[in-house]
């Protein structure tokens, strides 16, 4: 083999190893596609820690909405969804909970009106939350919340949402070995 056929295939062996490498750099850098998120809610960085509000409470992922002075549309929405998203959940609904936190300045008409959705747990407080009412969360098995719906007044938007949030709760749950 001459000299210049094997500097040829020196320089091809190289660049069939080095330029992919060198490719995947740039398109890492200059942000070229999309990072691989497959969480369909919002993620909470970093997450809040809700062992306070669910101390003693059995290790289950959670559907968590904090009931609002008032109960409008996006408030109806939300309860309606993680009653949904829950029965939903069939098989894997044991290792989940659907949950309402109430305080003493909560709508008391929607406490009430509670009992349509018997598999929606409430979870009384003294001290308000910090976690928007206009917001459904995830939490994990370990009382943190990690991810976020915002429900929308339109029904159709908010039962798009509740898909999101039951294909996240699939994920979780297939993904977790936990609750």
């Amino acid at each position: 083999m001459s000299n210049a056929a094997s500097k040829k295939t020196l320089i091809i062996m190289v660049a069939v190893f080095v330029l992919p490498v060198v490719l995947a750099k740039l398109a890492l850098d200059n942000d070229w596609f999309t990072k691989g998120a497959t969480n369909k809610g919002q993620l909470l960085a970093p997450t809040i820690d809700m062992s306070a509000l669910l101390e003693n409470a059995e290790p289950k992922w959670r559907l968590l909405y904090v009931m609002p002075n008032k109960c409008d549309a996006v408030c109806e929405n939300a309860l309606f969804s993680i009653n949904q998203v829950w029965l939903a959940l069939g098989k894997e609904s044991d290792r989940a909970q659907a949950v309402v936190v109430t305080t003493a300045s909560s709508d008391q008409t929607a406490i009430a009106a509670l009992e349509d959705y018997p598999f929606v747990e409430t979870l009384p407080v003294t001290t308000p939350t910090a976690l928007a009412s206009s917001s459904v969360y995830i939490v994990d098995t370990q009382n943190n919340a990690m991810l976020f719906y915002d429900i929308k007044d339109d029904r159709k938007d908010a039962v798009m949402e509740s898909r999101n949030m039951l294909a996240d709760m699939r994920k979780l749950l297939k993904l977790s070995r936990i609750g």
